[in-house]
C-alpha cells in the first residue's frame, strides 16, 4: 500500500470523523471513533496482506516485500 492509497481510505472517512464533533456525548463519541478506526484498519490491513482465503482457519505466509515501507 503506498501513502497515497492510505491518505486516500483515510479521507474516505474524515468527514465521518468530523460529524463525531457534533455529539455531546462523549461515550457515543468515543465509541462511534473507535468503529471508524477499527474499520478503517481492518481496511488497511487487507489491502497490504492481499486477499482473505476462503478458509478462515488456514493462514496466508506473509510476504515482507509486500509491504511498501518507503517513509
Amino acid at each position: 500500500m503506498t501513502r497515497e492509497e492510505f491518505h486516500r481510505l483515510a479521507d474516505k472517512r474524515y468527514d465521518e470523523l468530523q460529524e463525531l464533533n457534533k455529539l455531546d456525548n462523549f461515550y457515543d463519541y468515543e465509541k462511534q471513533f473507535v468503529g471508524i478506526w477499527q474499520e478503517l484498519g481492518k481496511t488497511v490491513l487487507e489491502n497490504n496482506l492481499g486477499a482473505l482465503s476462503k478458509d478462515k482457519r488456514k493462514k496466508k505466509p506473509h510476504d515482507p516485500g509486500s509491504c511498501d515501507n518507503e517513509q
